[in-house]
């Protein structure tokens, strides 16, 4: 069967490279060949993400360790930063779990800003908040620095926010923003296959997390730190994946963080340059695009080009690429194409000719 490359917005594709380093022969996870493992990539994942505390493997997909984060540290009321589908859904996953939440409910395609979290947290009602920096469904970035300054303000608030999407493709610094969880899934922006998340928490976070008896077992993030000071892991982990991780975090390191920062930078800028020339206009608000996709309105709002997006997905697919054909309620009036990962300026080159001559099709 042909391969069809992902242009999806997750999971993206991923190199053989990648895949021969996840078939490095097995090892025990409680030996020293997995404690020099996770010690070899710990000082690699601090630097990305910009922090001195540890940073945590979760053998699951990042919404394991978001319902974690609520478990472990609301106890009196979660305020939902929402903004499009996977923001939307943190606020029932929220209600699922018990915890009292309320929703901060934004127009598709608006971001979140400081300002209207500020006008909620200070009714006093709130110990968490969840944001998601980068969403998805509808390719909207929300000034995440501007947000966390709010921690000066608010500083017994614990901040959890999202970067699956934006971690490794903007730069992301977690002690100088002051936040409280910060978390990622490695089947986007990471370029690896689904399965694994990182995350890292604040100490007032693991303090909280301490005070709070029904936090379960497998998302303790008390269990993550004692087990992360020993370069281990509370459970059975994923080694392949962490073997693949550990080759991603040598690839970024070799290219550098600022270049690989720019490149996502100019790929996303050269598929928002092909739908500007093609007619369309974006669907998020301007100056609130994501950097690793791009949400392509197609009639969800007024100006712009209109196609059948449909019919232009699958020409394209009859090329060999995967591209989405827009999520939840805006799905056909928008569509979306990922540049996060590993692309460059000419495979995205490349992709833009397809996109071309799906055109004439749709």
């Amino acid at each position: 069967m042909a391969h069809v490359k992902l242009h999806i917005p997750g999971p993206v594709e991923v190199s053989p490279a990648t895949f021969q380093a996840m078939s490095h022969a097995m090892i025990g996870h409680r030996g020293q060949g997995f404690k020099d493992l996770y010690a070899k990539i710990q000082p690699q994942l601090q630097t990305l993400l910009g922090t001195k505390q540890l940073v945590y493997l979760s053998t699951s997909s990042a919404w394991g360790v978001m319902e974690g984060a609520l478990r472990n540290l609301t106890t009196k009321k979660v305020l939902n930063c929402m903004k499009g589908a996977f923001s939307d859904k943190w606020f029932d996953v929220a209600k699922k779990c018990g915890k009292e939440a309320e929703a901060l409910q934004v127009p598709w395609g608006s971001p979140i800003l400081a300002e209207q979290i500020d006008a909620r947290l200070a009714t006093g009602q709130f110990d968490t908040l969840t944001l998601i920096h980068n969403e998805t469904s509808t390719g909207t970035m929300s000034p995440l620095a501007e947000i966390a300054a709010l921690k000066q303000k608010y500083p017994d608030v614990l901040f959890i926010v999202d970067a699956v999407s934006s971690m490794t493709a903007v730069p992301l610094s977690f002690d100088a923003l002051g936040i409280d969880v910060l978390l990622a899934g490695t089947q986007k922006a990471f370029a690896l296959p689904p399965g694994l998340a990182v995350f890292t928490c604040s100490p007032a976070a693991l303090a909280k997390a301490a005070t709070v008896k029904d936090r379960g077992y497998y998302f303790d993030f008390v269990e993550f730190e004692k087990n992360a000071k020993e370069s281990m892991t509370p459970s059975t982990p994923a080694i392949p994946h962490i073997y693949g991780l550990s080759a991603k975090l040598d690839e970024f390191f070799a290219e550098g963080l600022e270049a690989r920062y720019a490149r996502h930078t100019q790929t996303n800028q050269m598929l928002k340059d092909w739908a500007s020339r093609n007619g369309f206009t974006l669907f998020p608000e301007a100056g609130y695009e994501s950097k690793t996709l791009v949400c392509v309105n197609n009639g969800a709002k007024a100006g712009g080009r209109v196609i059948d997006v449909a019919k232009f997905q699958k020409a394209v697919k009859d090329q060999g690429v995967l591209i989405d054909g827009g999520y939840g309620k805006i799905k056909g009036t928008t569509f979306r194409i990922s540049n996060m990962g590993d692309e460059t300026p000419a495979t995205i080159q490349s992709l833009i000719g397809m996109l071309d001559i799906a055109l004439t099709k749709a």
